[in-house]
């Protein structure tokens, strides 16, 4: 049988840099079943052997009601594990020790890597990792994750099958001890299932009756001491926690350095930097982005397209063979190139940390949309992927900020309806008139995020924000992340969009497009003044949303725009795509996430929307 290590430990410790160092690209992501809880899972090749690793989400506590922290609870309580390995972050070690000594009681055997040492020692901590170990029974693995050090003994220690569980105890109150030990006794609990009950948690192994006797001695306790068991058994996790932490750390004169952070973070000079940066990436993407598509289109026109209408081919096979060939140059020639630079943008801001200051700049202006700054993290990562995006909804604290969240997302242009607006209008019109689409579209937001935050029921909590630690990016992390995000368009998007071709081009070839465009026409340019091709490429853009320009482009028989369209048809065909029906990805996800009733809610208030402001800047532009 293959063994499964499984990482666990706090947000931002650097559970996935291990993991992605360990597992490199072979990676699966799927939902715990009977959660919405996303688990990546990946194979370890080491020398001539094998293990799975597994990537549990980052939580504080195994003492909470969150849907993370019940599904890491199912998962320790019901799969089989070989060894679990805790990440530490070692310049907060307290705080992560607390964590794992609720680990720690489930007996399992245990490796910790203790992680972000050199941070630790920037921060005039050091730590005696050998200490550490002693004072928990089990191994100590100094590490920085970033640059890969001492990760190979994961392997080891796995492969190898002799690592110990803990022997650390946590000396509760007597009162908890006996409540334990009859718990245990009368019923066959482990230790965390009986604390478990008694701190009120949901475990599918409690039983009713086990349940309720729990909640009686837990009555009793809290009468005897004035405090909830959960309470005096955090307070005995959180005493040994820092008996710990302080007997094994000892201090140093911290590294003088620039505190960037205070600059960052300062409304000034925060605020400008963080607008320099957002308009920056999108510039450079337009500019950059556009020289690559030049090149990479000129090059398939000259060897591919152009030799293949050469050979005078039966029609059919010249008709769908050309939509192929087509849809080729523009999802790899256009698409492509803006989608990548726009993730490896983001992936930068990531690795440095820099996205969480920027979340934390944005709370006071965030709170105007009903959300608090760690909305801004959906959003931005909304400008490369909506699905994404909006399954990070979840981290928001409320049903009511993730309902918010989420109608924003969809309104915000991902990359690739970035495609579709730097394709066309920064191509064709200039940078400015693409800019103005995004001007146009973040008033809007703020407007829609207004009326929501004041119509949209349930109440608004304060902010607690873990904050990334600053830091150099690192290479290979950023591509392997990049990479990550952008083969979900060569995996799923291309071959979409070659099949959504053929079937395009027998439309074509029989007559049907011809019919649905004579039908549609009447609307289309009576409320938005496009041609009714134009039209239906927007309907095509419910696959993806890359796929209306890219259709466009297929049904105009040219990628040189101008000559089919003029330039407001062009930006008003970008402008309703922007805004319109997300793409069905996005759909399902939010089927999933918010329910299907708020989904739809969504979907018809984008075509509504999309529609409206389209036959608005027909008036101004057209007439």
């Amino acid at each position: 049988m293959i063994p499964r290590a499984v990482l666990i430990g706090n947000p931002s410790v650097g559970k996935s840099l291990i993991f992605n160092h360990l597992t490199g690209l072979g990676v699966e992501v799927s939902n715990y079943p009977g959660t919405t809880v996303g688990v990546m899972q990946g194979v370890v090749h080491y020398e001539d052997a094998e293990f799975n690793l597994v990537d549990l989400p980052g939580i504080y506590s195994l003492a909470g009601n969150s849907v993370e922290e019940e599904m890491v609870r199912e998962y320790l309580l019901t799969e089989d594990i070989s060894l679990l390995i805790a990440v530490l972050d070692a310049k907060h070690l307290e705080r992560n020790l607390y964590l794992l000594l609720q680990v720690a009681e489930m007996k399992k055997p245990l490796l910790v890597i203790l992680n972000m040492m050199d941070d630790a020692e920037a921060a005039g901590k050091i730590i005696d990792t050998e200490a550490l170990g002693q004072k928990l029974g089990v191994p100590v693995i100094p590490s920085v994750a970033t640059n890969g050090k001492n990760l190979d003994e994961i392997a080891k220690a796995v492969l190898k099958g002799e690592v110990p569980a803990p022997s650390v105890a946590i000396p509760y109150d007597h009162h908890i001890e006996a409540a334990v030990h009859s718990l245990q006794k009368y019923y066959g609990v482990s230790q965390p299932e009986a604390l478990w009950a008694l701190e009120n948690l949901n475990i599918h192994t409690i039983t009713p009756e086990i349940h309720e006797n729990a909640l009686i001695i837990a009555g009793e306790i809290e009468r005897r001491h004035m405090m909830s068991p959960e309470q005096i058994v955090a307070a005995n996790r959180h005493n040994l926690a820092k008996q710990i932490a302080t007997s094994v750390t000892k201090d140093a004169p911290p590294r003088r350095r620039r505190d960037l952070d205070e600059l960052l973070t300062r409304g000034f000079p925060g605020l400008p930097i963080l607008i320099i940066i957002m308009v920056s990436i999108l510039l450079i993407v337009f500019t950059l982005g556009g020289i690559l598509e030049e090149i990479i289109v000129t090059l398939m026109t000259t060897y591919i397209a152009d030799p293949f209408h050469a050979l005078n081919l039966d029609p059919l096979v010249d008709t769908v063979g050309g939509a192929v060939i087509l849809a080729l140059m523009s999802g790899l020639g256009i698409a492509f190139p803006y989608v990548f630079l726009f993730y490896l943008f983001i992936s930068v801001l990531e690795d440095t940390g820099y996205l969480t200051r920027a979340a934390f700049l944005a709370d006071r202006s965030m709170h105007k949309l009903g959300l608090h700054g760690q909305g801004l993290i959906p959003m931005v990562l909304s400008f490369g992927c909506s699905v994404p995006a909006i399954m990070s909804t979840r981290l928001l604290p409320t049903k009511r900020e993730q309902f918010i969240a989420s109608v924003l997302v969809t309104m915000l242009p991902c990359s690739a309806r970035t495609v579709v607006i730097s394709g066309i209008v920064a191509s064709f019109i200039g940078f400015g008139a693409a800019f103005s689409i995004y001007v146009i579209v973040f008033i809007l937001v703020f407007v829609v995020g207004c009326i929501l935050s004041r119509v949209t029921p349930g109440e608004q909590f304060g902010m607690i924000l873990e904050m990334a630690q600053l830091r150099k990016p690192v290479a290979s992390h950023v591509l392997r992340k990049s990479w990550t995000r952008v083969r979900e368009f060569i995996y799923i998007a291309m071959p979409l969009l070659l099949v959504s071709s053929i079937f395009l081009g027998l439309f074509e070839y029989y007559g049907l497009v011809q019919m649905f465009e004579e039908f549609i026409n009447p609307f289309s340019t009576a409320v938005l003044g496009l041609p009714g091709f134009a039209f239906t490429a927007l309907m095509f853009g419910i696959l993806r949303k890359e796929m209306a320009f890219e259709t466009l482009a297929v049904m105009g028989g040219t990628t040189d725009l101008t000559s089919i369209l003029s330039t407001s048809q062009l930006y008003i065909f970008a402008l309703v795509c922007a805004l319109f029906i997300p793409c069905i990805s996005t759909i399902a996800v939010l089927m999933r996430e918010i329910g299907t009733r708020r989904a739809l809610m969504i979907t018809v208030f984008t075509l509504c929307l999309g529609l409206g402001v389209g036959a608005l800047a027909k008036l101004i532009l057209i007439g």
